[in-house]
């Protein structure tokens, strides 16, 4: 943490909190008959309010999305490549929302909140929400904030999801759309790759069916691989080499099973501090969410006319080295797009970060995704 914030953060910021009591009801049959949400603001709503941008995030995200709670933080927000002063979510221009989902760990309902029928956390008797779910709770929160229409909507990953659902559940609610890293929906191996990390957390003789919390434990082990496994799929082949290639700690082979190489070291590191700040039936909703996404499902599978009524412009970007959501994903949502002769602007960015190319400063990312947001008008 530099001793002076630098010129384009965002500065010291605090998160807020709304409770609804209106209640909303869940794709699966459930209903939540009030719930809380947690977010933060970055910049000023303009007097029209017309400057909005509501940033949705990824899977283990959260509202915290630029800035420091204070000088001794660490670390900023997960985003602070992308958003304040002349950044692509350029705070001097847009009022930034940044929301933490329901189901989440972070202070918005979820699992590790209260249940109030119960006065005991909600644990695995919390509903499995799904990205529809959360743009429904996101528009309830503009409404709140007297945002009738977003200047853009924005975000990566599952996040991006959120933004290509808003799109089309909201299409007059929002002007532009920006989704990066994202797909349509998830592969075959993508869904293999969550079901694994479900197993592993779920085995974890620790996770006592969800009830951990009042057993006083943690499922370490199984959170601690699923994040593990997750991490793999985020970064690309060359990405690994480059940081890692096979180098030893010690520089010797010891010829056993603790930790030798360095990749082996990160990865645990990795997945040991992700126990420390993530709840394991969040993870497990966060997952089933992302396998669920399936707009095109509602519209015999056509992702075209799932889009058919969308009034919003496109900013869709994709990284090369990206494997679990490639760009060949992406180019079917601008596909889909042009068949129904929307507005769509694609970029695919060369980078060998893997997934994680869009929480990175690379140059042409940033570049691309600042000129966009630079046209759009307030």
């Amino acid at each position: 943490m530099p001793d002076i914030l630098p010129p384009d953060c965002v500065g010291l910021v605090k998160p807020q909190s709304h409770k609804f009591t209106t209640p909303l009801a869940l794709d699966c049959g459930s209903t939540l008959p009030n719930y809380e949400m947690v977010y933060e603001t970055y910049g000023t709503l303009n007097k029209n309010h017309s400057n909005a941008v509501l940033i949705c995030h990824a899977l283990s995200s959260d509202h915290h999305a630029a800035g420091y709670y204070s000088m001794q933080d660490k670390k900023p927000g997960w985003w602070e490549t992308c958003i304040g002063p002349g950044k692509p979510i350029d705070t001097n221009r847009f009022f930034v929302v940044s929301p933490n989902n329901l189901g989440g760990c972070k202070g918005s309902t979820g699992p590790n909140t209260i249940n109030p029928e119960t006065s005991k956390p909600y644990g695995p008797d919390f509903p499995i929400v799904t990205v529809r779910d959360w743009v429904k709770s996101q528009a309830r929160l503009g409404d709140v904030l007297g945002i009738s229409q977003w200047a853009a909507l924005v975000g990566g990953s599952l996040g991006g999801m959120q933004a290509l659902q808003w799109a089309i559940d909201y299409p007059k609610h929002l002007r532009y759309c920006v989704v990066i890293a994202a797909a349509p929906k998830l592969t075959a191996q993508n869904i293999a790759f969550n079901e694994v990390a479900r197993q592993a957390i779920l085995s974890d003789p620790e996770f006592h069916a969800g009830h951990y919390y009042q057993h006083d434990t943690l499922p370490h082990r199984g959170l601690m691989l699923a994040r593990m496994l997750g991490h793999i799929t985020y970064l690309s082949e060359a990405a690994m080499r480059k940081k890692f290639g096979r180098e030893l700690r010690e520089g010797k082979i010891n010829f056993g099973f603790d930790v030798e190489f360095q990749v082996e070291s990160y990865l645990r590191h990795q997945g040991t501090s992700f126990v420390d700040r993530f709840d394991a039936n969040t993870y497990l909703l966060m997952t089933k969410a992302l396998d669920y996404f399936d707009p095109a499902s509602d519209y015999n599978n056509n992702l075209s006319a799932a889009l058919a009524s969308v009034l919003a412009k496109f900013l869709v970007i994709s990284f090369t080295s990206d494997w679990r959501f490639s760009p060949a994903r992406s180019r079917e949502i601008v596909k889909a797009l042009l068949d129904k002769k929307k507005q769509v602007t694609y970029a695919e960015i060369k980078a060998h970060e893997g997934h994680d190319a869009f929480l990175m400063p690379i140059p042409k990312f940033l570049q691309t995704f600042r000129a966009y947001m630079q046209q759009i008008e307030i």
